[in-house]
């Protein structure tokens, strides 16, 4: 009998160990040793926050990422995360541009529907001012979002650099090409199957 809230831990442990392989991935393109990814994600400052990938499960990782990244359905999710985020800086433009239309406003302060002087001239009232200065700094975090949200989907953020010993690196990026080449004929062979009816041999 399933054990109830089975499905969402196996999918939290899908998500996490995606994660870790996106991590592991970028430090074997850096060019270090799965035996160094071992020691390096054990540093509790590490990449990984102390979270140790050993050097057997660091290889499978970045066969499994390297696959996914090479999976041609990647680029038709990266485009229609790029045109969910296209359509939220319209959203945000459209915000912007009333709370601006509010900012131009004179406003007055008014009660039980009379309206308060001061000295003979109307009270300004300041609250819709701050609300709609308010709303422009939420504006500007959430346009921030977006932007990081799109450099990390186009991959423009720099790697970052971790202090460690680079060794091997020769070797270590003919391995990873390796990998590479065979992701891709993996999912070459998937497509063809899928051509075929199922069957490698097209019977």
């Amino acid at each position: 009998m399933p054990v109830a809230g089975g499905a969402p831990y196996r999918k939290a442990n899908r998500a996490e160990r995606a994660e870790l392989a996106a991590i592991v991935f970028d430090l074997k393109v850096q060019g270090l040793s799965f035996r160094a990814i071992d020691a390096l994600t054990q540093a509790p400052d590490g990449p990984t926050g102390g979270h140790r990938v050993s050097a057997s499960t660091a290889k499978d990782m970045v066969r499994e990422e390297a696959a996914r990244r090479v999976d041609p359905k990647v680029d038709e999710w990266r485009a229609m995360e790029l045109a969910r985020l296209d359509a939220s800086l319209e959203r945000l433009k459209g915000l912007e541009d009333a709370a601006r239309r509010v900012l131009q406003r004179e406003h007055i302060t008014v009660n039980n529907g009379r309206i308060i002087t001061l000295d003979g001239s109307p009270l300004p009232d300041d609250g819709p001012v701050l609300a709609a200065i308010d709303r422009l700094i939420k504006v500007e975090d959430a346009r921030q979002r977006n932007s990081e949200s799109r450099r990390k989907l186009l991959g423009l953020d720099a790697p970052a650099k971790f202090d460690a010993q680079v060794t091997e690196v020769t070797q270590q990026d003919l391995e990873l090409q390796e990998m590479i080449r065979d992701a891709k004929a993996a999912v070459q062979m998937e497509e063809q199957q899928i051509i075929d009816g199922g069957s490698p041999d097209g019977a």
